[in-house]
């Protein structure tokens, strides 16, 4: 009998596992469609009307991806980016958890095609 418990508390181990990488996967979506689409676009290739304006490079393309860090990435986020004039180029989103912000670095991280 207990080895039959054991094996029910595993699987609804994974089940709950399961339902919160789904749960944080929907809110990493909805963080980045609130704070990051305008400009980046929901795929990440920049080619929405602000993105266009700034120039922002394109995500989907792995070498642009290789000119960044997550450490970058993740400080352009809570910080913010300034041009060498020092004007904003990108606002720190304000309100989001260093989880919440590793969760959007991993988010663009996924965007760059697999070879």
């Amino acid at each position: 009998m207990i080895p039959k418990m054991k094996k029910i508390l595993a699987v609804s181990l994974v089940c709950v596992g399961s339902l919160s990488l789904a749960a944080r996967a929907a809110e990493t979506k909805s963080n980045w469609e609130d704070n990051c689409a305008k400009c980046h676009g929901p795929d990440g290739k920049g080619d929405k009307p602000m993105g266009k304006k700034l120039h922002i490079a394109d995500f989907t393309d792995a070498s642009v991806q290789a000119k960044f860090t997550d450490a970058q990435a993740f400080a352009a986020i809570k910080e913010g980016l300034k041009d060498a004039d020092g004007k904003t180029r990108m606002k720190a989103i304000e309100g989001l958890s260093d989880d919440e912000i590793t969760a959007l670095v991993q988010y663009v991280r996924k965007m760059k095609p697999t070879p």
